[in-house]
Parts: structure tokens; C-alpha cells; sequence
């Protein structure tokens, strides 16, 4: 089979974190969550992985688990494929951190390079964090569960898209990117 890589975004975070920035918080599944790691793992399984990755917070791993237990491999953790680091913004609400906040957040993406959501890490930093994992992956078909923000970096990246459209490249929770890598070694992004 030809070198390919599939990111997952993880299935739903616990009820409690609905309307909370969660980044590198590790908090467990919903029940639809966890009812969607039963309903995913065959399906994702079927892709016939040669590794499969996680990035090492329980709302990825247990997918990950159930996959590579599905396909008799084992799932590795890698925290380079964590989800942004908030600082202090994690786990608090959106709502709070606007009313505190006002449009700041949205130097995310007008200023990627120099604005720290929470004193967390700036876009670019997320960007260049997720590629350099995705650099590092065998060629091999590699599946990765992983966060909405290392996907749209990578997906973003891998296009030329500029990152005030990334958000829209964010997979809903359980939902994959798949990117092919053709012989030439190029990758091209394939939704």
C-alpha cells in the first residue's frame, strides 16, 4: 500500500469542557464520546494502519487504542501531537475569557507569530511544533489521533491556505484528513 497518513481529530471531550478552551487539558469523553470510539475503531481500522500514533491526552488515546488493538499493533504516545497550549486560558470558558478579554483571541490569527493565548503558545509555534512531527513520521501509513489545531496547521501548511482560514480546516471531533504521499515524496492534502 502506498505511504499515507491519517489524522484524527478525537471523539467528544466530557460534557463538563462543552464551551471550554480545553487545549493540553487531559480530560475524558462524553458518552457520545466514548459510544463514537466503539462506532469509529472498526471503520478507521479497516484503513489498515502500520502504526499508529496518539498524542498522548486520554481523549485521543482511547481512540487510538481501540484502533490499534482492532489492527494487533500497539498505539504509541507522542506529545508533540497535542492539541495548543492555552496557559491560563485552559479550562476556562469561552464566554469568561472573552469578557475578560474582549477580541483578543483573535491574535490567534492576525497576529500568529507573537500572541500567547493565556501566555500559551502562538499559532506559529503550534504550526511549526506539528510539522516537525509530521516531518518525523516513517513512510508508512501512519495513523495519528491527534487535536483540531495540529491538523489545520498541517492541512493549512501543506496548501498555502492562509491561517486566517485555518479554523475551517479543523476536522469536527472524530472526523480524519487523510494525506497521501505520492513516490515523489510531495504530500498533498486529500479531505
Amino acid at each position: 500500500m502506498a505511504a499515507a497518513v491519517l489524522l484524527v481529530r478525537h471523539s467528544e471531550v466530557a460534557l463538563a469542557w462543552r464551551g471550554r478552551c480545553y487545549g493540553q487539558s487531559d480530560m475524558g469523553l462524553s458518552r457520545a464520546g466514548a459510544a463514537q470510539v466503539r462506532a469509529l475503531a472498526p471503520d478507521l481500522a479497516r484503513w489498515k494502519p502500520d502504526i499508529v500514533l496518539h498524542s498522548g491526552l486520554r481523549r485521543a488515546q482511547r481512540l487510538a487504542q481501540a484502533i490499534a488493538a482492532l489492527s494487533g499493533l500497539d498505539a504509541s504516545a507522542d506529545p508533540a501531537w497535542q492539541e495548543r497550549d492555552f496557559g491560563s486560558w485552559e479550562g476556562r470558558s469561552w464566554s469568561a475569557i472573552y469578557r475578560e478579554t474582549g477580541d483578543a483571541m483573535d491574535g490567534m490569527i492576525d497576529d500568529p507569530a507573537r500572541f500567547r493565548p493565556g501566555g500559551g503558545e502562538t499559532t506559529v509555534e503550534l504550526a511549526a511544533r506539528s510539522l516537525a512531527a509530521w516531518r518525523e513520521l516513517p513512510r508508512q501509513r501512519v495513523l495519528v489521533v491527534t487535536h483540531g489545531g495540529p491538523i489545520a496547521a498541517i492541512a493549512g501548511t501543506l496548501n498555502g491556505v492562509p491561517i486566517r482560514e485555518w479554523p475551517r480546516l479543523a476536522p469536527a471531533p472524530g472526523d480524519a484528513v487523510e494525506i497521501a504521499i505520492p513516490d515523489d515524496g510531495q504530500c498533498g492534502y486529500c479531505p
